[in-house]
């Protein structure tokens, strides 16, 4: 019945069946009788059960029996069996249909919560299920995603309901359908994939969903400054600006074709380390090397430095990824990989390096260099008191070499690249000694 609804005439009997179940029922001292009844109906139970109160009112007390149409018996609580009350209702005619019609009639309609919650889970697998298949074809964001899934970000981004969040996730899906880019700027990639240029600005909830994946996609750590906002969107190929976005390099010849061909000619006679940014890069692509030439990879800027020190300018090409991998280091790398040269990479031999190094091995071929199950046994062996390694936060991989990940694991510790610092400049000793051709 409707607020404007009059109702059936006052003397009529359904008016006076109403009256009956108000006295019956609806007052109240009955009240925590009938709040306890629509609960169960809500849960989906039945009310074949009885219901106790602990610590009655007198008044409670006496509507109880007058219920009941019996005494009560002398206790603290009182118990009473709901299929009474349902047969005292319809016997009385005051709800023919039995005790679940009059709490609805009393109370309002009930929802059983059960079927709620079980329409809600489906509408918020209905809003993820873009997001699920996108993840389906990449297999090392099923962590992510079942995280994603769970903590509740999503919720709370979203104002908390499937239907909002919808858009947000179907979205999310075409990002990672596109990632890693090609060293593209972020508002250009938004506008091709999203139509809308601001879609992945900071202040966007999209942005923080899409940052989270490419986290997991590269192996990044969690931050929030500037700096590492801009370093996670170039891991893959997302760029805030073109300038910010560094590398690190040594033995790099340069050429007289342009200003930063002869920067780097410059710098690799004086045997200085260079710092080339994207911009460079894209603008003034350095020259090709010799066909076969190797070029070497760390990840620590420890590596540059001792190895500018011990041979300046008969340094072999040497590129520092610094850690995550830089647009500037992956582009600078692609170049030398497409100009015939060789690249072989050494990391840290703990969790980080292993996600750093399958990062990159995924959007460039290389060799290990001395990074391998044999060289990392044999740096234990070396420097048996190296630091302990914990237990990986999740299954790491090693595509060049798949025995790796399993011997750290049971070694259990860690061998960074500093501690095999001699071995390495004994390698680029060598390929600085070989002959020009063989290099």
């Amino acid at each position: 019945m409707t607020p404007t609804d009059p109702g059936p005439p006052p003397d009529s009997p359904a008016s006076e069946r109403r009256a009956r179940l108000h006295r019956l029922l609806g007052t109240p001292d009955l009240a925590w009788l009938v709040d306890r009844a629509r609960r169960r109906m809500e849960l989906g139970r039945d009310l074949d059960s009885s219901i106790t109160n602990n610590t009655p009112s007198e008044s409670e007390r006496a509507a109880a029996a007058r219920l009941l149409g019996r005494p009560l018996r002398p206790a603290r609580s009182i118990s009473i069996p709901l299929s009474t009350v349902d047969r005292i209702l319809r016997e009385s005619g005051a709800s023919p249909d039995g005790l679940a019609a009059a709490v609805v009639e009393l109370t309002g309609p009930v929802t059983v919560r059960r079927e709620t919650e079980a329409a809600l889970e489906r509408a918020w697998q209905d809003a993820f299920a873009p997001l699920k298949a996108a993840v389906l074809t990449r297999p090392d964001l099923e962590p992510w995603y079942q995280d994603l899934r769970t903590r509740g970000l999503v919720t709370r981004l979203s104002s908390g309901t499937p239907i909002t969040a919808a858009p947000m996730l179907a979205d999310l899906a075409r990002v990672l359908s596109m990632l890693p880019a090609e060293e593209e700027s972020l508002s250009a990639f938004a506008a091709r994939v999203l139509a809308d240029a601001h879609a992945l600005d900071g202040d966007r909830p999209l942005s923080t969903l899409a940052l989270s994946a490419a986290r997991a996609l590269t192996g990044g750590g969690p931050g929030s400054g500037a700096q590492s906002l801009r370093e996670t969107w170039a891991a893959v190929g997302l760029l805030k600006d073109d300038l910010s976005s560094q590398v690190l390099a040594l033995g790099l010849p340069g050429d007289p074709r342009t200003p930063t061909g002869r920067a780097l000619a410059a710098l690799h006679a004086a045997g200085q380390p260079a710092v080339l940014t994207l911009r460079q890069l894209a603008r003034d692509a350095p020259e090709a090397l010799p066909p076969g030439t190797r070029v070497f990879i760390c990840e620590n800027p420890a590596v540059v430095a001792a190895a500018a020190d011990r041979f300046g300018k008969d340094c072999p090409p040497l590129v520092c990824v610094g850690g995550q991998p830089s647009a500037a280091a992956v582009k600078l790398l692609r170049l030398l990989a497409q100009g015939g040269a060789t690249l072989l990479y050494h990391g840290d031999f703990d969790w980080g390096g292993l996600r750093i190094a399958a990062g990159l091995r995924a959007r460039i071929v290389w060799q290990p260099w001395r990074f391998d199950t044999a060289a990392y046994r044999a740096a234990l062996k070396e420097h048996p008191n190296t630091t302990h390694l914990p237990p990986p936060p999740t299954a790491p991989t090693a595509p060049w070499d798949p025995d790796l990940p399993a011997a750290m694991t049971r070694e259990a510790r860690r061998v960074e690249e500093e501690l095999v610092l001699a071995d390495l400049l004994s390698d680029l000793r060598q390929a600085s000694d070989a002959p020009a051709e063989t290099r």
